[in-house]
């Protein structure tokens, strides 16, 4: 019956089906489903609908793919500097950051390598890239330094009073691009996509999920409900995570979500114009990497994100009130900016699990959760929690992580 629905939902994305079959259960509708539409999980679902034999189900809670998080970002993509020795931040933004680019290389997905600057003021920020620029070497990502006068000879408009760092593997990406891409090759790969389907209820069949799982998809535009089985579940729900996870586990192990906004402000005159990317030195225990400055792939300059704890999810609308303070910030590393020509732009959300520092070495870090949750004794379910910066440069390695933890070759 589910299968019928949702191809009732997207006609044109269903012709591609695989035939069901698996030496697990000849009962389950798919063999995969994935919960949540961003970045992540349609790398994901994409990833697993490349296996033979098997079956991948896409749930999206909103009308569209990308609509939340994935969308509303800097779309960086990371070298993998700040998030300390060990961490899967770490490990997934150096092994994405490399596997996007080979990707937009190869499928014309519009990208610039530009190279990001970290700018120092004062003597303690530039301890702080040493730091940085120490770590980097033992992870194997290039930084280098720039002097003084050949940083004002090549980007004049910017000021850095004590040091600059450079990371010449930074770039951008365009996410609806990417996005689009993923989307459309998992269709190819015979993938099922459900938009407006909000799930509501998981239930485990056998003993947590030995037997695979049920779950029950409410649309949001008709109200109407259906359940479908599934041998496993991949909850990669970003904002809605943790109300997933607490769908499954008893109370004692629920996870409770903290939304951290970032505000974004336009720039329109065409001067300062910048070459790089612009950080601010980060600074430890901000749940952000400062206010900073990004070019989109048309050349377009917009400073952001700052970082604003909100409670509701869906408070999209830019914070007016904080744009004094965004230039403040903005004016320490381009004293010339015509505060006139800054607007606000759009805003958008991340998911923690805290109200925590951003970067390793801050107090309080928190990496990202990627669990088997099979070793917890629930069979089958794989548990995204907090994917937040650098997500959307890691999707890809995340989406591989994901198919070793269910097929193997993951530790």
């Amino acid at each position: 019956m589910f299968r019928s629905f949702i191809r009732s939902q997207l006609p044109t994305k269903l012709t591609h089906r695989r035939c069901f079959t698996t030496t697990i259960s000849r009962k389950a509708d798919f063999t995969h489903a994935v919960i949540g539409g961003g970045a992540v999980g349609l790398a994901i679902a994409r990833q697993l609908a490349g296996r033979d034999g098997t079956s991948t189900l896409l749930l999206e809670r909103n009308s569209g793919v990308g609509m939340e998080t994935s969308s509303r970002n800097s779309e960086v993509i990371h070298a993998g500097l700040y998030y300390g020795a060990g961490s899967l931040k770490t490990e997934f933004c150096i092994r994405g950051r490399q596997m996007l680019y080979a990707l937009c290389a190869k499928y014309d997905i519009p990208h610039r390598n530009m190279g990001k600057w970290i700018v120092a003021q004062t003597d303690q920020q530039y301890e702080g890239l040493i730091k940085v620029h120490e770590f980097s070497k033992t992870v194997n990502v290039p930084t280098h330094f720039v002097s003084l006068e050949q940083g004002a000879k090549e980007e004049p408009h910017v000021l850095a009073r004590t040091g600059i760092l450079a990371s010449p593997t930074t770039g951008i990406v365009d996410s609806h691009s990417y996005m689009q891409f993923l989307h459309g090759d998992f269709a190819e790969k015979g993938g099922d996509t459900a938009l407006n389907s909000n799930v509501i209820a998981i239930t485990p069949l056998g003993e947590n999920g030995s037997l695979g799982w049920e779950v029950l998809v409410r649309d949001k535009a008709s109200g109407e409900e259906n359940t479908f089985t599934s041998e496993t579940i991949i909850n990669s729900a970003g904002l809605g995570a943790c109300d997933i996870n607490n769908m499954i586990v008893p109370p004692a192990l629920h996870r409770k979500a903290y939304y951290a906004k970032g505000n974004y402000f336009s720039y329109s005159p065409s001067t300062p114009m910048t070459k790089h990317l612009i950080y601010p030195a980060p600074e430890a225990g901000l749940g952000g990497l400062g206010t900073h400055l990004t070019l989109d792939i048309a050349g377009r300059i917009r400073f952001g994100p700052d970082v604003e704890w909100v409670d509701d999810a869906t408070n999209l609308a830019v914070n007016s009130a904080r744009l004094p303070q965004a230039i403040e910030q903005i004016k320490r590393f381009l004293p010339g900016v015509r505060v006139e020509g800054i607007k606000p732009d759009y805003a958008g959300i991340r998911p923690k699990l805290g109200r925590m520092s951003a970067v390793g070495s801050g107090k309080g870090f928190q990496d990202f959760v990627v669990t088997d949750m099979g070793v917890e004794g629930y069979p089958g379910w794989i548990n995204l929690l907090g994917i937040e910066s650098p997500g959307l440069t890691s999707s890809l390695a995340i989406a591989e992580c994901v198919e070793g933890l269910l097929y193997g070759g993951v530790n």
